[in-house]
Parts: structure tokens; sequence; C-alpha cells
């Protein structure tokens, strides 16, 4: 039942074309765009404080992304999530490198205060900094070798923001608080390509915006993109023809290889 529902909500985003406001970072949007094309959504990547606002108002879904974030950026953000939440417009927020520095971790924490996200995705180190478990940062990435429960973190993050929480890396982690999937698709050939993480943040974030269960609809993205990741590898030489095979696997991935390659433990809470 599981594995139908994961394929209705990839077929929703096909069939509905969702338009998903980005507030994405420098170094991805790009990339960010062309793979958000690929699996069938409309992009829009508008930065301005003076009209995110008006953007969010008619778009689906709202993706924000702190990576290369600048005070007007973060202004914008705020303006955007608080709109959104107005609006009823789902948002997914990446808390890229939080822990890192004192500012992009204040600025998360202010950004939590303002509005609230439907989905927070993020590497390990990340999430631990927002479930404030002790785990190993270096720079803006996560280390996925400290000491610490992987699960705990999810299932904490999940709770105390009310949200569902992603936790991604060899085997990503998503959790509402009372459901959990632990996902293992994916290539070691996503961490030899910048943005990649990125991407899987705004295809989940146009999955919630097609998708009301929004617990499936992170799953469904996540197992997708990392089946996806499976096949590109197949016939890449290497990072650079990866990324390219990537967007055509994005664009071309049959539903039914889901059924096939989907490896999904779904967990029970006591």
């Amino acid at each position: 039942m599981e594995l139908e529902q994961i394929k209705q909500a990839i077929k929703k985003v096909r069939e509905k074309k969702p338009l998903i406001h980005h507030l994405t970072n420098l170094v991805v949007t790009n990339f960010t765009a062309n793979g958000t094309i690929a699996y069938g959504t409309s992009p829009i990547m508008a930065n301005a404080p003076e009209e995110v606002e008006e953007m969010v108002s008619v778009s689906n879904g709202l993706v924000i992304n702190i990576g290369t974030i600048t005070s007007e950026m973060v202004e914008a953000m705020i303006l955007a999530g608080k709109k959104a939440n107005q609006v009823g417009v789902p948002i997914i927020l990446d808390p890229v490198g939080v822990g890192a520095t004192s500012y992009r971790t204040n600025t998360i924490f202010n950004m939590l205060e303002q509005f609230k996200p439907t989905v927070i995705r993020g590497n390990t180190s990340e999430m631990a900094r927002l479930a404030e478990i002790p785990w190993e940062i270096k720079g803006v990435d996560s280390v996925d070798n400290g000491e610490g429960d992987r699960l705990a973190i999810a299932t904490k993050v999940a709770k105390k923001y009310h949200v569902v929480a992603a936790v991604t890396g060899k085997e990503d982690i998503v959790t509402d608080g009372e459901r959990i999937a632990l996902i293992a698709n994916g290539h070691p050939l996503l961490s030899e390509v910048t943005g990649t993480g990125c991407l899987v943040t705004a295809l989940i974030g146009a999955t919630i915006a097609a998708e009301e269960d929004h617990f499936i609809a992170t799953v469904a993205a996540l197992t997708y993109y990392g089946i996806a990741a499976e096949r590109a590898a197949i016939h890449a030489k290497g990072p650079g023809s990866f990324a390219v095979q990537l967007m055509d696997e994005i664009h071309q991935l049959d539903l039914n290889e889901i059924d096939q390659k989907a490896k999904i433990e779904w967990v029970n809470i006591v």
C-alpha cells in the first residue's frame, strides 16, 4: 500500500505541475531550477524582499535554503515564510550549515520563531543542532560518523517543531513524530556533486505542494531521487556526467521502478 501511495504522490506532481517559489543559495540556483523542471514543476527564483510576498501568494509551494544567506535574503525569507503561513502554502526549510557560525544558527532559530515550516530537511549535524543533540560539524557540511542516534534526532526535530523531519545521509530518515520511514536508495556520487542535497530539498518542496500527506510526499521524493541517482550512476563516468545523467533520470524515471527498486523500511513507534 505504501509504495502505491508513493507512486501516486509523484503522479500528482506530474499532473498538477505545481508552481514553486525558491529562495535558495547562489551556488545551486541553476542546478535546482533545472532539476525541478525535470521533475515536472515550474520554479520561480525571485529573491527581492519587495516582491516575495506576492510571489508566494501565487505559488503552490515555498523552498527556503539558507546556504548563501545575506541580511537581505534573510529578510526576504522571513517575509515569504510568514506569507506562506497566512495563505496556506507549504514550506520546506533547508538549514544549511546551521551550527557552523553564530549568524547562521541565530538566523535559523529566528526563522523558526517567525514562521512554521511544513518540512525540515537537513544533514545529520544540521538536524542535530536543531534538536540540540551533540554532533560533529565540519564547515557547512554534516559529518555522519559522530556519536548519537540519528533516529532520535529526526524524532525530536519532528516533535519539537511540529514538522515532517527528513535527516538525509547514507540512509535517509523521515518522520512526522508518529510514522517513520528509513530509505536506503541513493549513490555515493551524490556527494561528489555540489547542490544534490539542495536539489532533493527542492523536490520535496514540489511534492508537498502536490500531495497533502506531507510525510508520504517526503518519503516519495527521497525514494524517487535515490532511485534516479542509482540509475544515473550506471552510465556516469564521474561526477560531471553523473550530474547530467541525474537530470535525465529525474525527468524520465518510470514509476514502476519504485516497485522494483525502492529500499524503504517502515518503522512503528512504540
